[in-house]
């Protein structure tokens, strides 16, 4: 037998072998078409093989493709940050572009950290966050990620950063009902900052709907409102992970519009370049920069690829072709009609128990079974979708997440809807079958 040399997420395991894509599918060298309904890792928001943004590439591929940001920097780099800060809420006017999710969430915090530093308030230094989360799997960001599955092999060496409970009306924590709970995991927060002490917290970190860690919890309506203002009580600052639902995803441009909170700090991924080049970002505001301008105006972070021309220029393009074909309205169009749909399917399902999202994210949690029985399934029919931890806990392999390219037309909606009944249908057929041989 060959072996092999690339460590893949399962050593051993084998993988299709991906030959091209176009649109919303992907096709593998046996020449199988699969429907990518979770944009690879929800990243590819505009779809594969998109002509304008190869051509943005190689435009800039043949001027020059990478200079290190202490000795240059370039257009490409300097309009996107312009752009960025016409598309974002208020005063988030200052964009560090790093390469992944992970390094954009790692520097949104050292961000928040420095702004206190510089102002000599050096104990301001920990950040609080939520269970059932996930911001990254580099130290820094995991230690912020209340993902138990993926913190367990390195709990003795993380920080205890998360300390809330999700906003998770489904399995409500708090064993109550909205609005009668009186968002009490918003209120927990206060509690959490009063046990530690403000005078320790630099920043609380949410994403604005809980992605991998929940399977698409969306918090209910007054829920960052509350958030927003105990931070704004205890001089804390607010960071949004943005990295799975930035760019249009959730049908606004960034997610946090759907409650009308700015934060002080968003980071950015993922979407940004729809997976053409490596590119993310972590987004400051005016207020957050004040201290660090008027002090050492030096941000401690960077990497070798931080804003490289390349990748600046893709970001750039993808911005473009979002705006050019109006796909945040369409995420929202969309994604109400997947809704639908997914929900009539629940209705007939004995194992979908819950559909969940906004615009074109969406959570399915199944009941007491391995979400990867029905990845498994779904893809063998020719239909990706993205796995997601679930329950009370966040320790149960009960969810995935379906989030195709917003690109999608609705007739490929019907086509992936369609596959997914089979998938589900196939998938119940199993249990039942080995229920039966149980008895």
């Amino acid at each position: 037998m060959k072996r092999d040399y690339l460590i893949k997420p399962f050593v051993g395991q084998h993988y299709p072998m991906i030959s091209h894509g176009k649109g919303v599918y992907l096709y593998d060298t046996d020449g199988k078409r699969y429907i990518d309904g979770s944009s690879g890792a929800i990243t590819v928001g505009i779809g594969h093989g998109v002509d304008e943004i190869i051509e943005a590439m190689i435009k800039q591929a043949k001027q020059v493709s990478f200079v290190y940001r202490s000795q240059f920097t370039s257009a490409p780099a300097e309009k996107l940050a312009k752009k960025i800060s016409e598309l974002t809420q208020g005063d988030l006017n200052w964009t560090f572009f790093v390469n992944s999710g992970t390094e954009a969430t790692e520097t949104a915090m050292k961000l928040a950290i420095q702004h206190y530093q510089e102002q000599g308030r050096q104990g301001k230094n920990k950040i609080v966050s939520r269970w059932m989360s996930y911001h990254g799997i580099t130290m820094g960001a995991l230690s912020m990620s209340g993902h138990p599955l993926r913190r367990q092999r390195f709990v003795s060496i993380l920080e205890e950063y998360p300390s809330v409970s999700p906003p998770y009306c489904y399995q409500c924590p708090f064993n109550l009902e909205y609005p009668s709970c009186n968002t009490a995991c918003a209120t927990e927060l206060e509690t959490a900052i009063e046990r530690i002490g403000a005078e320790h917290i630099a920043a609380f970190i949410a994403e604005p709907i809980i992605g991998a860690a929940g399977a698409a919890i969306v918090p209910p309506q007054n829920y960052y409102q509350r958030i927003k203002d105990i931070c704004e009580k205890h001089d804390i600052l607010f960071i949004a992970d943005e990295v799975m639902t930035g760019l249009g995803r959730t049908g606004k441009m960034f997610a946090m519009e759907h409650w009308g909170v700015q934060p002080d700090i968003v980071a950015l991924g993922k979407g940004l370049t729809s997976g053409y080049t490596p590119m993310a970002a972590a987004i400051a505001s005016d207020r957050v920069m004040e201290p660090i301008l008027q002090g050492s105006k030096v941000v401690m972070s960077g990497h070798t690829f931080s804003a490289n021309p390349l990748s600046a220029a893709v970001s750039l393009a993808v911005i473009e072709y979002v705006e050019q074909h109006n796909l945040v309205q369409a995420a929202k169009e969309k994604g109400e009609y997947l809704m639908k749909k997914l929900t009539e399917l629940q209705r007939h399902s004995s194992i979908m128990k819950d559909v969940r999202g906004k615009g074109l994210l969406i959570g399915i949690e199944l009941s007491e079974i391995k979400s990867s029985i029905l990845i498994q399934t779904a893809m063998r029919n020719g239909l990706l979708l993205y796995p997601a931890v679930a329950g009370r806990y966040g320790k149960e392999e009960t969810g995935c997440l379906l989030a195709p390219p917003l690109t999608i037309t609705y007739a490929e909606m019907d086509e992936l809807v369609n596959i997914l009944e089979v998938s589900v249908k196939e998938t119940e057929q199993k249990l039942a079958a080995c229920a039966a041989k149980e008895e």
